[in-house]
């Protein structure tokens, strides 16, 4: 049940249509594309050589309420400042919705999938969205919510969560979505560190056959937050919740009297747009800042140019908006263009394997987005899951989250793609913006499991742990890169110098990624995973320290040691060492209580996609006489690679590392 009032099922809903009722005439300003392998050549070449002209001219086409005096300022320093389009005024909603009214009101800008796919879809024009943004922005305004105020959002893949989101960059507030997955103590750090005044939720959310009450656990979460003011709740489910007098308000009811009309703030280049929160080495989350323009126009122009996007198009990014794939390559990036963008609230298995492709076939979509992870799962199934379904109108596929296999990649290109769509595989980060690396679909060189050329505007290096440059192909280093590009990050929220030591301070000069790469013979480039202790769990990336943390809240607890190891359909799996208390694992008993004790604190502490695959329990961890956990070992142990184990002579207990390995699961 969805209680925003033009939130509407067409009576064509049910047979699939073109969604692109109107064509852009030629008198609106027409954003510059790559089309040959010829044009991407000539476009990264300017883009190093010429970079402010050549991001004028690709800002040009955009609303301004006042154009940049300076394109660029800074440059990579151990201070991590860098700006884009210094002294521009605008409102990104401006550029997302008002400005395609004239030519694509009546296209369709979002279609709506539900989870249970005998409901019906629903369908938003860019004049219906408009208006419903408007509204929400309105309603937000009534309550009190002003320009710079933090916003934070815990709702399920439903279509107000768009809008929402839109709406509070409507009104100038700085919205900070989380994923609709994470506990109660994971809202409250996020709300808490962002010093949140508002929440938005709903009353429940379905994800596959299950049913989880959303207000619930922002109602636990809320109990240590005092910045919160207000909660606003959206009415999905139907179902009674629990509504705290003075703070919480209905949608619904707010929504009554709201007009379908809000003018833009203005907002600066540099005003910050949004927080996401995202794992690092250490045991707290960080609060990524993008800025408004900057961010705008890398988005919009890696969304053009990756997946080769045209008018007619109807495109599908699988992501939740929780994470940063959902922001810029489910709304922003597919708005700014004036694209159909597919938003799905379900997931890839229910109610069977095939779920993906009958959404694919019923609502002609023909640009695919989605995860390796994904890939792999649907892989497992049964064939005729993907057999039973046409998938005609896929042009392009893409891959994103996370290095695609081999075998992922050519089953999802033979049997998905039917050998005849190009698939783009991306690396980028949350802290990036948007893609900083792939094939452009059909353009230029695509090689299975590598993420291929940089687009312009990207300078990647390869460098020595010591920071030296790797020049040349077929080698392999420490990916970097050396030039600012209009998305990327601009500080952690609250917290500036903690940005500056992650990504400027280990190779001044450089943004340091915290991923290996390697240089093909070709300088094709092959993402070989991240070299500092961050773990990355299905295209989602956790700290390691965060998760021992977690553990260590639990009761039985001493001390814990955290590390990735290969997963077939996660990409990575986490493995943890434990330490217990004397006395509480004695029985083979003793220790699957424990363990299932241990996965309860994590769930309860980050949330279910943070759970540990693995756990061992141990009577001690590898460390070195100063005191240092040796993860190195840990992390052989865990890959099964204990014949390379390499130097344990200055561990403080080299028995302990015989124990680990004779208890591996």
């Amino acid at each position: 049940m969805l209680s925003t009032p033009s939130l509407r099922t067409s009576e064509a809903a049910t047979t699939p249509t073109n969604p692109a009722s109107s064509i852009m005439p030629a008198t609106v300003p027409i954003h510059p594309r790559i089309r040959t392998l010829e044009d991407y050549h000539t476009a990264y070449r300017r883009s190093v050589e010429e970079p402010d002209a050549y991001w004028a001219e690709l800002a040009e086409p955009f609303t301004w309420r006042k154009k940049w005096t300076q394109v660029r300022g800074g440059q990579f320093s151990p201070e991590g400042t860098a700006t884009w389009f210094e002294g521009a005024k605008l409102n990104i909603t401006e550029n997302c919705l008002d400005r395609h009214l004239a030519t694509r009101g009546n296209k369709l800008a979002i279609i709506w999938e539900p989870n249970d796919p005998k409901e019906r879809h629903l369908r938003l024009t860019y004049r219906e969205l408009h208006q419903e943004v408007c509204k929400f922005a309105n309603v937000l305004h009534n309550l009190g919510v002003e320009k710079g105020d933090r916003v934070c959002l815990y709702m399920p893949m439903i279509p107000s969560l768009a809008i929402a989101v839109l709406a509070c960059a409507r009104i100038g507030a700085i919205h900070s979505v989380i994923f609709a997955g994470f506990s109660a103590t994971a809202i409250a750090d996020r709300v808490n560190d962002a010093q949140a005044t508002f929440v938005v939720t709903t009353d429940g959310l379905n994800r596959g056959a299950k049913q989880i009450p959303v207000k619930r656990v922002v109602d636990e979460a809320l109990e240590h937050c005092p910045s919160v003011r207000k909660v606003l709740v959206i009415e999905h489910l139907g179902w009674p919740v629990n509504m705290h007098e003075g703070r919480d308000v209905w949608y619904h009811e707010e929504a009554k009297d709201a007009g379908k009309s809000c003018p833009a703030e203005e907002m600066d280049a540099e005003d910050p747009l949004f927080i996401l929160y995202t794992s690092g080495s250490t045991g707290k989350p960080k609060g990524v800042v993008h800025s408004t323009a900057g961010y705008m126009v890398w988005t919009d122009y890696t969304f053009r140019n990756v997946f080769q996007v045209e008018e007619n198009d109807v495109y599908w990014c699988t992501a939740d908006i929780g994470w940063v794939t959902g922001h810029s390559y489910l709304l922003y990036g597919p708005l700014l263009a004036g694209a159909t963008t597919l938003m799905f609230e379900g997931v890839p298995t229910y109610p069977d394997a095939g779920r993906f492709w009958q959404v694919c076939d019923k609502h002609s979509v023909s640009v695919f987005y989605t995860a390796p992870t994904a890939i792999r799962s649907l892989m497992a199934a049964p064939l005729d899951n993907v057999l039973s379904y046409s998938l005609d109108s896929l042009r392009v596929l893409g891959s994103v989250g996370e290095p695609i296999n081999d075998e992922a990649w050519y089953w999802y290109f033979q049997h998905v793609g039917k050998e005849r769509c190009p698939v783009v595989d991306t690396w980028w980060q949350t802290e990036t913006g948007g893609i900083m690396i792939s094939a452009l679909a059909g353009i230029t060189p695509s090689k299975p499991a590598h993420a291929g050329l940089p687009l312009p505007g990207v300078q990647p290096v390869l460098l020595t742990q010591e920071g030296q440059e790797i020049e040349g192909n077929d080698q392999e280093g420490y990916l970097a890169i050396k030039a600012p590009w209009p998305g990327v990050i601009r500080t952690t929220y609250g917290d500036h110098e903690r940005a500056r030591q992650t990504y400027f301070q280990p190779y001044p000069g450089y943004y340091f990624t915290g991923d290996g790469a390697r240089r093909d013979e070709n300088g094709l480039y092959r993402i070989i995973g991240r070299v500092d202790d961050v773990i990355n769990v299905s295209g989602h990336r956790f700290g390691t320290a965060e998760i021992e943390n977690a553990i260590n809240q639990n009761p039985h607890v001493v001390e814990s040691a955290v590390v990735g190891y290969p997963h077939d359909v996660k990409g990575q799996g986490i493995y943890a060492y434990v330490i217990c208390r004397t006395g509480d694992v004695d029985t083979e008993a003793d220790r699957h209580h424990v363990e299932a004790s241990i996965i309860e604190t994590v769930v309860a502490e980050i949330g279910k996609i943070a759970r540990p695959d693995k756990i061992q329990i141990v009577s001690g961890l590898p460390k070195t006489r100063s005191g240092k956990i040796m993860r190195r070992i840990l992390r052989k142990v865990a890959e099964g690679e204990t014949s390379s184990l390499g130097d344990t002579t200055t561990l403080l207990d080299p028995a302990v590392v015989d124990e680990i390995i004779s208890g591996k699961k």
